[in-house]
C-alpha cells in the first residue's frame, strides 16, 4: 500500500486547471452527443476545431459536415477547422471496394460553398498500420467535447443503431485555449498536414521527411497552461497527451493513476488487450485488495463483429482474439472472481456495439480518454486524455450515473468458464485461431490491433 500512496501523491503533484463542477456536463448516450455537437456548431462565434479519426461519407458525416459550412456561411470570419487521420480519410471502409474514401466527400462539400473550411489530413506515419491520429477534442469557443466517438450515422445514432461512447461536455476557457493551441501549433502548422479536400494531393511518399519531423515534434509535445490552485469547491483538470512507446507521458500517467489505487479501480475497454505495464498493475491492484472492475463489450458488440450467418472476412476473427485473451485474463484471476474482488461486465445491447474506454480510481479520479488501453494505443497512435482530479468527490453523483447506465446492459462474468472457449468458436474463426498459432503470430497481432 506505500507504493499506492507514493504514486497517488505522484498523481496529486500533476499540475491542473481549476474547474467548476457544474461546467462539467456528462451526455449519457450517442443521441444526446448528436444533438449537443450540432447546437454547439449552430451557436459557435469565435472557432469550431474537430478532430476525429474519420468524418464519413454517410448521413451522420453528411449532417455534421453541413452544420459546419452553413455556420461558416452564416459567419463567415467563423474559424472552422476539421483534423481526420490522413491514411484513413483516402480510402473506402475495409474490404469495400478501393475509392478515393471520404476525400471525395470534402471536395464536394468544398464546391458547393463561397466560403470554405479547412480539412486537413494528419499523417501521423507513413503507413496506417503503424499509427493514426487518435487525438479526441472537439474545440467550440471556450468548450471542449470529448468523446471517443469518430463521426458517422453509428457513432452519432443515426438509423435505430448505436456505437456507445463516453461523452462529455467541459465549459473551460483556459482548458479550451490550450487543446486548440496544441491543435495549431504542432498539427495544422506542420508541413505533414495538407487539405484533403483539393483535387491534387501530395503523395505520402513525398511527406517522408515531414511526416518524421512532425513524429518527431509530437513525440516531445505537451499541452501548454498555466497551472492554478484548486480550491475545495472546484476539480481539477490536467490535459495530456502522448506518442510513442518511449517516454510517452500519457502512458506513465495511465499506469501511476492505475498504481495508485487503494480501495477501487475501474477500467472500461472496447478490446481486451491490454499492453504489459497495465497488465501488471492491474495485477498488483488485486494483490494489495483494490476492487477492480473490468467492463468490456461482448464479442457481439465489437465493431469488427460479423454473424455466422454472414460470409467470413478475416478481420471478423478480431473480437475472438480479444475474448480468448479475456478468458485467459479470467482464468488467471479465478480466485480473484469467486472472492468477488475482480469483476468482469460484459456489454451487449441488441445490435448496437460498444467503444467505451476510461479509468476510475478510489472516486477521486476520473480519465476521459480516446485511448484503448490496448498496445497500438500504447505504441503507435497518437491519444490524449482528460485527467479529472475530484478530491472532494463533488461529481460522485455525475460520475456513478455515468457508470450505472454504462451497466445497464451488461453481465456480469461468475467464472471464466462461462467465456466461449476457442472450441464453440464457429469453424472458420477456429481455423484462423489455429493457423495465427501455428505461426506463433498472436504476439506480433496483439501488438498492432
Amino acid at each position: 500500500m506505500d507504493s499506492a500512496i507514493a504514486n497517488k501523491q505522484r498523481i496529486e503533484q500533476l499540475p491542473c486547471i481549476a474547474h467548476k463542477p457544474d461546467d462539467l456536463e456528462t451526455l449519457l448516450d450517442a443521441g444526446s452527443f448528436r444533438e449537443r455537437l450540432h447546437q454547439e456548431i449552430s451557436n459557435a462565434n469565435a472557432r469550431i476545431y474537430l478532430v476525429a479519426l474519420y468524418l464519413q461519407d454517410d448521413d451522420g458525416g453528411r449532417g455534421i459536415l453541413t452544420a459546419l459550412y452553413e455556420a461558416k456561411q452564416a459567419n463567415p470570419e467563423l474559424d472552422i477547422k476539421v483534423l481526420v487521420d490522413w491514411h484513413r480519410a483516402q480510402r473506402g471502409l475495409i474490404g469495400a471496394d478501393k475509392s478515393d474514401g471520404n476525400a471525395a466527400l470534402y471536395r464536394e462539400f468544398s464546391e458547393k460553398y463561397e466560403h470554405q473550411i479547412e480539412i486537413l489530413g494528419v499523417p501521423v506515419r507513413n503507413r496506417e498500420v503503424f499509427g493514426v491520429l487518435h487525438l479526441k477534442g472537439f474545440v467550440v469557443d471556450d468548450k471542449i467535447i470529448y468523446s471517443g466517438a469518430s463521426l458517422n450515422d453509428v457513432y452519432l445514432a443515426q438509423h435505430q443503431r448505436y456505437r456507445y461512447d463516453r461523452y462529455h461536455v467541459i465549459k473551460n476557457s483556459q482548458l479550451a485555449d490550450s487543446m486548440a493551441n496544441f491543435i495549431v501549433d504542432t498539427l495544422v502548422n506542420s508541413d505533414a498536414v495538407n487539405c484533403l479536400s483539393q483535387v491534387k494531393r501530395p503523395e505520402t511518399r513525398n511527406l517522408k521527411g515531414a511526416i518524421k519531423e512532425l513524429r518527431h515534434q509530437l513525440q516531445k509535445a505537451s499541452y501548454q497552461f498555466t497551472p492554478e490552485q484548486i480550491s475545495d469547491n472546484e476539480v481539477g483538470l490536467t490535459p495530456l497527451v502522448g506518442l510513442g512507446k518511449r517516454k510517452n507521458r500519457l502512458n506513465q500517467h495511465i499506469c501511476t493513476l492505475i498504481a495508485s489505487a487503494q480501495q477501487e479501480l475501474t477500467i472500461c475497454t472496447p478490446y481486451f488487450n491490454f499492453p504489459r505495464s497495465i497488465s501488471r498493475e492491474v495485477k498488483r491492484a488485486l494483490r494489495r485488495g483494490v476492487k477492480v472492475t473490468i467492463i468490456v463489450g461482448d464479442k457481439t458488440a465489437n465493431d469488427f463483429y460479423i454473424p455466422p450467418s454472414e460470409p467470413f472476412k478475416t478481420i471478423a476473427g478480431l473480437p475472438y482474439l480479444y475474448e480468448v485473451n479475456l478468458r485467459h485474463f479470467a482464468k488467471q484471476n479465478e480466485a480473484a472472481i469467486a472472492r468477488r474482488q475482480l469483476a468482469i461486465h460484459l456489454w451487449k445491447h441488441n445490435d448496437n456495439s460498444f467503444h467505451l474506454k476510461g479509468i476510475w480510481v478510489d472516486r477521486s479520479y476520473m480519465l476521459i480518454t480516446g485511448n484503448n488501453l490496448n498496445p497500438r494505443a500504447w505504441k503507435l497512435d497518437l491519444e490524449n486524455a482528460i485527467l479529472v482530479h475530484d478530491k472532494q468527490q463533488l461529481l460522485a453523483d455525475q460520475k456513478q450515473r455515468e457508470l450505472d447506465r454504462i451497466l445497464k446492459h451488461t453481465q456480469l462474468v461468475g467464472s471464466y468458464k462461462f467465456i466461449d472457449k476457442v472450441d464453440a468458436y464457429p469453424a472458420p474463426v477456429r481455423k484462423l485461431i489455429k493457423r495465427i498459432r501455428r505461426v506463433k503470430a498472436d504476439h506480433i497481432l496483439n501488438q498492432i490491433l
